[in-house]
């Protein structure tokens, strides 16, 4: 076997290697040797299946076996020749260039490395920002919103039609093609006229409608309805409205205030506003940071600071999002990547520069975590893990094994570092004080 290794740049390193078939042969020789004396096979006794019995039946396999053994023989007399170890290495050697004839196989390899990265005052490329501010119809709509949760509907005392906020108080029958069908019809349902509870238009013909007065009502039902046998079928509901409620606030006293400041030994008004604006504040600094702050500082980190990035993680990011892209393809171009390979491989390198960024992004902010001191635990990813399990209803546990499988698991860790980075960086010292305790 002939290795030929030569430092690309600082991170990469190609490898040329010839094997002759002869060495392959060997090999496969060796690995069924192996085999034959625990091997189960009809006819035989454990540990008497001959060799030849062995390559004859699995002799692709082997061979497979055998050329990924001898590669990596060969790698490490590449990295002997690189004087570089194993631990050095970031993501597996990937194949450039093979080829096979009568008397070898040859084969061009690439190994990367882990890159050095030098993040000097990058303090001062940190976008400049102002503290968002709460305007007094913000913090009136959140304090309506607080005093909602205790509000109670009443019938309204004047005589007149439905409209947008009411509460309907109703009978409807629903019907497709003249006939009932289940789960179509409800007597005296209460229903928030604008919450978007109903199939789109449903709430929004109901509006004028008068105590006692009915109507029949003709929507679709949506083509993605969870109901199959009801997906964009037309329907007409029979409705007769009995009565209408308005919602009522509470008054803001003592006992309420209370409640919504629990652990207030003297809640007041003046209290829960600050408490309002505070927290809208806080939601419009993670908005701003998540939406602006982080893509903005992000590109200028990506342009402001040059180092080689190893291409086996490269290639590797390539596939990702190629292949994470396959189900927004059309019909038409997911034929054309099945059916030619040229097109097909032009389509993946065509997420090569996207790649390039998001692995150099990796490093840096690999970087800058270790400078800033920040960093992610296995426990906060499994949380992530189960709290996303939660959300769509599924079993946290096999979510986390299955994302597990898949590798999945190092970016979602990424994702976390990241988010924690960039507001480590852009959120004042107050707000990181008052996170914590809420953490705590």
């Amino acid at each position: 076997m002939q290795v030929l290794a030569k430092q690309e740049d600082s991170v990469n390193a190609s490898v040329s290697v010839s094997i002759s078939n002869t060495s392959i042969q060997d090999e496969v020789q060796k690995i069924a040797t192996k085999a034959a004396k625990t091997m189960k096979m009809d006819g035989f006794r454990v540990g008497k299946v001959p060799v030849s019995a062995v390559i004859k039946r699995y002799g692709k396999e082997l061979e497979y076996d055998a050329e990924q053994n001898l590669f990596k023989e060969a790698i490490n007399e590449a990295l002997k020749e690189l004087k570089k170890e194993s631990k050095d290495m970031i993501a597996e050697p990937f194949v450039e260039k093979l080829d096979r004839n009568d008397k070898e196989l040859k084969a061009d390899l690439v190994i990367s490395f882990k890159p050095e990265v030098k993040l000097d005052d990058y303090e001062k490329l940190i976008p400049e920002y102002s503290s968002p501010k709460v305007t007094k119809k913000e913090l009136d709509a959140r304090k309506e919103e607080g005093l909602k949760s205790f509000a109670k509907t009443e019938p309204i005392k004047e005589q007149r039609a439905l409209k947008e906020g009411d509460f309907a108080k109703f009978d409807f029958e629903g019907f497709i093609d003249g006939k009932a069908f289940d789960g179509g019809k409800a007597e005296n349902f209460t229903l928030e006229i604008g919450s978007k509870q109903f199939i789109p238009g449903f709430e929004e013909a109901m509006i004028g409608l008068k105590v006692g007065e009915e109507k029949d009502i003709s929507v679709p039902f949506p083509k993605d309805y969870g109901v199959p046998s009801l997906a964009g079928k037309e329907a007409v509901f029979k409705i007769k409205l009995h009565e209408i409620l308005e919602l009522v606030l509470p008054k803001l006293d003592e006992e309420l205030l209370k409640k919504l400041l629990p652990g207030e030994e003297n809640p007041s008004e003046e209290m829960l506003e600050e408490r309002l604006k505070e927290q809208i504040k806080k939601e419009k600094l993670y908005k701003l940071i998540n939406e602006e702050l982080r893509v903005k500082f992000a590109d200028t980190l990506i342009e402001h600071y040059d180092f080689d990035l190893p291409r086996g993680v490269v290639e590797q990011e390539t596939d990702i999002q190629f292949r994470t892209a396959l189900s927004t393809f059309s019909e038409d171009e997911l034929k054309e990547i099945r059916e030619n390979t040229q097109k097909a491989k032009e389509k993946r390198d065509s997420f090569k520069d996207e790649a390039r960024k998001s692995v150099k992004l990796t490093f840096i902010v690999d970087e800058l975590a270790k400078l800033r001191k920040v960093s992610v635990s296995d426990q906060e990813v499994i949380q992530a893990v189960y709290f996303e399990a939660y959300r769509y209803g599924s079993d946290p546990k096999l979510m986390l094994e299955d994302y597990r499988k898949q590798g999945i698991l190092p970016a979602i860790k990424m994702s976390l570092l990241e988010e924690k980075l960039f507001n480590d960086i852009f959120m004042p010292k107050e707000e990181k004080k008052s996170s914590k305790k809420e953490d705590k």
